[in-house]
């Protein structure tokens, strides 16, 4: 690849000249289908998410932008098309979908922990059970990536006791424990105080600065402009925007996302 062929990005990344961070692909959605009966939720859907892209999803209420990011780790069974995580088929019935749902890291609107567990033992329960890591060892990068979420001090409370902020780093920090390909955001601030969203925004700035691969659900597009690298925008099942994020915000193609960027960042 010559000099000509790339850019920097704000965060030091590089980005090829066509909006990926890396010719490695990571996820791969060919044609994906869904229904609900007879309700179709998602039309021949394709998008590939490449190492360190940070591609974030957005559109209306109802879109599919929620059930398109959970067929990416079988937590949404699909009817037609193709998904391959790491060049695994996410719909191969003889896919192990746990196995591969941990090297998959999702991050629900709601923080999922277990409300019966420390926060370190959140950390680490996974690790010992799915990864086979020793106590010790899941202990210490448990305790590694507390830390780098701002949250060591918390390690022996319960999540009842930390505010919903703080509970959604704790999420994050146990889904990178578990060594990650890429990450999934389902609208990860939107079950937030408006105070608690930048502490969570903050830490997945500073993962798009590592070269995390990420996929993000959100309505916060002043997080979108900043750090995303593609963006997707679906209207009604259909994947209506994918393109770069200068293309988007400077000269989306469809009257749709024209209208929604219009309401968006007018407010």
């Amino acid at each position: 690849m010559s000099k000509a062929d790339t850019y920097i990005n704000d965060f030091g990344g590089l980005v090829t000249d066509n909006g990926h961070a890396s010719d490695e692909m990571v996820i791969e959605i060919d044609s994906v289908s869904k229904w609900y009966g007879d309700f179709q939720v998602l039309t021949d859907c394709t998008a590939h998410v490449h190492k360190g892209d940070v591609v974030v999803v957005c559109g209306p209420s109802g879109s599919g932008k929620s059930t398109l990011i959970k067929t990416v780790n079988g937590l949404e069974p699909f009817q037609k098309g193709v998904i391959n995580v790491n060049g695994i088929s996410v719909g191969d019935a003889k896919t192990n979908l746990p196995k591969l749902r941990s090297r998959v890291g999702m991050v629900f609107q709601h923080f999922e922990l277990f409300p019966h567990l420390t926060i370190i033992d959140n950390l680490t329960v996974a690790q010992i059970k799915v990864l086979g890591r020793r106590e010790d060892e899941a202990k210490q990068k448990g305790m590694a990536y507390l830390d780098r979420v701002g949250l060591s001090a918390q390690a022996p409370k319960y999540p009842a006791e930390l505010s919903g902020g703080q509970q959604q780093r704790v999420a994050i920090a146990r889904a990178l424990a578990m060594d990650p390909v890429a990450m999934l955001f389902d609208e990860p601030t939107s079950a937030l105080d408006p105070e608690m969203i930048q502490e969570v925004l903050d830490v997945m700035v500073e993962l798009t600065r590592d070269g995390m691969t990420m996929m993000c659900v959100t309505h916060e597009m002043g997080f979108a402009s900043q750090v995303a690298n593609r963006i997707i925008f679906m209207d009604e099942g259909y994947i209506v925007e994918n393109c770069s994020k200068e293309e988007f915000f400077e000269g989306a193609k469809s009257e749709r996302a024209q209208l929604f960027l219009s309401k968006i960042l007018n407010h």
